[in-house]
């Protein structure tokens, strides 16, 4: 997977133009963050490169820009919170098209331990089209070093991602990691790689069609596979039980089927839900109050749906994971979104704050949920990545990784 790679520790970045990848994409409402995890996740390197006397130009993505650039989708307030974090001005260059003349003048104007924010990167529209190599070329321009800190974009081929670092190559430049990416890469990369035994993997959310290859990677490498969430009711069915109204890909039955053949071939322990939460419909709205019955896995009623896992599968999985030593979990075990509907997840979560384990949360719903039931500081990594995280899982390369100089 090419794990080992320069990060900002390795080349000394005094009076150097380094352009930052950084992952800003923070939710906004009206115009204020409401929620700067993503911002305060950047400092460290930043922080590094200002107290090294480099230039630094920090670019991001925010949003999905569909319409076109926005004053909504710009990074503004992004450049004012961060000037309050870093304690000094943060030069916000609003141009529309990321890397113009106002860019380069900003730049030109820099000094040693100066900043730069970009204006939002999708605002020069798709960057991993055509226009992408263009727009490569104009951010490398900008820059001497480039250093890529934003893992929940390293999955994708993008600009600013990964097609600016053969520029920097061809002018001789360092293409490295900065911290937070370098956290991602040991600690999921270590995980799939080399982990410390046992190994138990916990996989839920609704749908087995976005996790095929993480479980058919996992399998390979784990002691332990735990199924939870919405997909576990296509492997019931795939074993013939009675499911009721939950949700089923009827696609992915023989696939199903094969991976618990596999884990029995390969000695592996895999666990599904023994007792279920069931309701007569899905709540709505999502968080409102429901009436539910815990019935046994196999006696799902024909009219009902399974919503979480039960007690008796709660306490089985809190015992699987209570010896291991290296944890990989993502996604929820049901819908956590409702109160009533949270306490498999909630258990899992609570298990794994008790074992010594390395507890790691591969982003997304899971980490949304870990957080939200108040045991994010008890784990040992929570991902920033969600489709990242998930393609690391599966063993993918990622583009973001791959395009950074090895050591």
């Amino acid at each position: 997977m090419g794990l080992n790679k320069k990060t900002v520790d390795d080349f000394n970045a005094k009076g150097r133009r380094v352009l930052v990848r950084c992952d800003f994409n923070v939710p906004l409402i009206d115009g204020q963050i409401t929620d700067e995890t993503r911002i305060v996740a950047a400092l460290p390197t930043i922080q590094k490169l200002i107290n090294d006397g480099a230039k630094v130009i920090l670019c991001s993505h925010l949003g999905k820009v569909k319409n076109g650039p926005n004053e909504g989708e710009s990074l503004a307030p992004v450049a004012a919170r961060l000037s309050e974090k870093l304690g000094k001005p943060v030069n916000f260059v609003a141009d529309y098209n990321v890397t113009g003349e106002a860019a380069t003048a900003a730049v030109a104007a820099m000094n040693e331990g100066d900043v730069v924010l970009l204006q939002n990167t999708r605002f020069r529209g798709k960057e991993e089209t055509k226009n992408g190599e263009e727009f490569s070329k104009e951010l490398a321009d900008l820059a001497d070093d480039y250093v890529c800190d934003a893992f929940g974009s390293s999955h994708r081929a993008h600009a600013s991602v990964a097609g600016v670092t053969k520029y920097i190559s061809e002018k001789g430049g360092v293409n490295a990691v900065g911290y937070l990416m370098q956290k991602e890469i040991n600690f999921l990369g270590n995980a799939v790689e080399n982990p410390v035994r046992p190994f138990v993997a916990i996989l839920g959310g609704s749908k087995v069609s976005t996790k095929i290859s993480v479980i058919n990677n996992l399998l390979e490498k784990v002691d332990t596979l735990i199924i939870g969430g919405g997909m576990a009711y296509t492997f019931f069915k795939a074993q013939g039980k009675e499911i009721g109204t939950s949700l089923v890909e009827e696609d992915y039955l023989d696939y199903a089927k094969e991976m618990i053949e596999k884990a029995e071939k390969l000695g592996k322990k895999f666990l599904l839900p023994i007792d279920t939460v069931t309701a007569k419909a899905f709540p709505n709205p999502i968080d409102a109050e429901i009436e539910t019955l815990v019935v046994d896995s196999d006696k799902i009623p024909a009219d009902s749906m399974g919503l979480d896992i039960g007690p008796k599968t709660a306490a089985m999985y809190a015992e699987a994971v209570k010896d291991a030593k290296t944890v990989v979990w993502n996604g929820p075990m049901g819908v956590f979104e409702n109160p009533t509907l949270a306490v498999g997840t909630k258990a899992v979560a609570a298990a794994l704050a008790e074992t010594d384990a390395i507890t790691i949360i591969g982003g997304g719903d899971s980490a949304a949920a870990v957080n939200q039931l108040g045991y994010g500081d008890k784990m040992s990594h929570i991902s920033t990545g969600g489709g990242a995280s998930l393609e690391f899982l599966e063993g993918k390369e990622l583009p973001g990784v791959a395009a950074a100089d090895d050591k």
